[in-house]
């Protein structure tokens, strides 16, 4: 039986992809999730189970720089955040997880943040 919903569909896509997209410790994964107002992104070593960094448009970091700028802009800032605190941590290198998105908008301006930030991937 065919699942109908947005939510259904990209739970499948995101199972598909996780199927081959996997964090180890010397290139932990990037992960995305996306809301309709908000974008959160977390570098993640599923070998330990440890979430090693993380971002977010709520992030008290970034909030006050957010204002008037589009949903866009503000993927790209949070990138730059994340890559920023993951070479903190030692990060040089991830695997990007999209988590069931399409790489469009959003997705990828936050992907373009994060390598202007100096992660690689």
């Amino acid at each position: 039986m065919a699942t109908k919903t947005r939510f259904a569909a990209r739970s499948r896509r995101h199972s598909r992809v996780r199927k081959h997209v996997d964090g180890t410790t010397q290139r932990p994964r990037l992960c995305v999730f996306r809301s309709l107002s908000e974008i959160y992104v977390q570098v993640i070593d599923d070998q330990n189970g440890h979430t090693l960094a993380s971002a977010s448009t709520i992030d008290p970091d970034v909030r006050g720089k957010l204002k008037g700028l589009d949903k866009s802009k503000q993927a790209q800032l949070v990138g730059k955040l994340i890559a920023e605190r993951a070479k903190g941590k030692g990060v040089n290198s991830v695997v990007f997880d999209r988590g069931g998105f399409r790489y469009m908008g959003r997705v990828k301006a936050l992907a373009e943040g994060a390598r202007e930030g100096g992660l690689e991937f």
